[in-house]
């Protein structure tokens, strides 16, 4: 069974970025707040994100409050600590606060290699769309992190 996920902006951006948003169908229910679709929407929802089975759920962001994170950020923590799902997220600020609350946390690098796990897709693409959120999207991230993202592949 794959895991409930919550994303916040990030993963719907970065791997739509690339072409790879279909990959958020690997977990069994995907849920979207409110408030991370209103975020995502002022920039124009990503082509793909249509195509997606998704959840909008509401969420009391008030409950995750830092100055550190934005209102989707604190929506999809609220969300993932209080139904207890995996919280989607590439912001390091908002992995660091799920985990300190004991929510578990995967970014785009995660969910790509879990799509790698189910067989969607194999290893030199999973390698491929990993480096392309480094070269081709918006998403900071350094060569370290692509390179273990790439390790956890040959690992599994």
């Amino acid at each position: 069974m794959t895991p409930v996920a919550v994303s916040d902006a990030g993963p719907l951006i970065h791997l739509a970025e690339i072409d790879s948003i279909e990959l958020l169908s690997t977990f069994d229910t995907l849920l979207v707040p409110e408030t991370v679709y209103e975020e995502v929407d002022v920039g124009g929802v990503p082509d793909g994100v249509a195509d997606l089975s998704y959840e909008l759920v509401e969420a009391d962001e008030s409950r995750v409050r830092t100055e550190e994170l934005d209102a989707g950020e604190c929506a999809a923590i609220a969300v993932a600590k209080e139904r207890g799902v995996v919280l989607l997220t590439d912001d390091l600020a908002a992995r660091e606060t799920a985990s300190d609350a004991g929510v578990e946390v995967r970014g785009s690098i995660g969910v790509i290699a879990l799509g790698y796990s189910r067989g969607l897709l194999d290893r030199d693409e999973a390698a491929s769309r990993m480096r392309a959120l480094q070269r081709e999207t918006s998403l900071f991230v350094t060569e370290a992190v692509v390179e273990r993202g790439i390790q956890m592949l040959d690992e599994q």
